[in-house]
């Protein structure tokens, strides 16, 4: 990508996720990914209903009466994003492709990271780690970051999420909010290092797919190309069993993602590329911000 095509591209995103992440889902954001710490904040008189396991003995033995504890939440975060940046996200049949897409909701939750002074990091996964960027703060970070979504170009072409949940598990040793963004074409099983990722931080599942990739059309007989693999071959879209069997193999992954995010506790949201992700983005963070 030219660099003045890049430069175009990132201001556009810019400016519509910036405007988002303020007037829409500042508020949203906020509630649903509260600072999961606790801090020590001050000292006051115990009254009833107090725990007592938050008496301070120190103090309530200075001032012969009981005093406890108080606490504040921590709210400073850090939020990871994990950003899906295998060959499938070129794919774009009714709508945008799902790169533009989840580049877009990558820079919104940034956005809206920076707009509650958090840090946000970035680790860009194929079936390998293609890039970690480690999580800061400041607006020109976040250029840094919406930079390398629209213009990373990755090495390897294939999926494996297994290998980005067990990265951010063992790199990030803080308890961090993350959101995996990816159009989960992986056959790779990823129940255990979700399940382990999400006991350890607090993790987020968000689907972007396109249309075509649920159903075939009929169009009678194309070549297609995997584009994942690079292998091409001859499809007979008129056959119904193969469309069938097309559609069949779509229903099985997305019962897989779905068995394997309420078995690990991760909320899932799903969004098409031919449809507004603004509804998506604020049922997860209001289905959050319930809990």
């Amino acid at each position: 990508m030219e660099a003045k095509e890049l430069l175009k591209k990132i201001r556009k995103i810019e400016i519509k996720t910036r405007g988002l992440s303020q007037n829409i889902f500042a508020g949203e954001y906020h509630s649903a990914f509260k600072g999961r710490g606790m801090i020590f904040s001050e000292v006051r008189e115990y009254q009833p209903g107090d725990d007592i396991r938050d008496i301070d003995w120190n103090v309530t033995a200075r001032q012969n009466k009981p005093y406890v504890k108080v606490y504040e939440e921590e709210r400073e975060l850090t939020v990871m994003l994990l950003v899906d940046v295998s060959g499938s996200r070129n794919f774009g049949a009714c709508g945008e492709i799902k790169k533009e897409r989840m580049a877009e909701i990558a820079a919104t939750l940034a956005f809206s990271s920076i707009q509650n002074n958090d840090k946000v990091g970035v680790i860009f996964f194929s079936d390998k780690i293609e890039k970690f960027i480690p999580p800061k703060k400041g607006k020109k970070h976040i250029l840094l970051i919406i930079r390398e979504i629209i213009g990373f170009e990755p090495e390897s072409t294939g999926t494996n999420i297994d290998v980005a949940l067990q990265f951010m598990t063992n790199a990030i040793k803080k308890r961090c909010s993350a959101f995996l963004i990816s159009d989960f074409i992986d056959e790779h099983d990823y129940f255990k290092s979700m399940s382990i990722a999400n006991r350890k931080h607090d993790l987020a599942s968000i689907q972007v797919y396109d249309k075509r990739d649920a159903e075939m059309p009929n169009v009678g007989l194309v070549r297609i190309r995997d584009i994942e693999t690079g292998h091409d071959r001859w499809i007979d879209t008129s056959s119904a069993s193969v469309r069938k069997a097309y559609a069949k193999s779509w229903y099985d992954r997305q019962q897989k993602l779905v068995s394997t995010t309420t078995r690990s506790g991760v909320d899932l949201a799903s969004v098409t590329t031919d449809e507004d992700y603004v509804k998506a983005l604020l049922g997860l963070f209001r289905r959050r911000g319930a809990r």
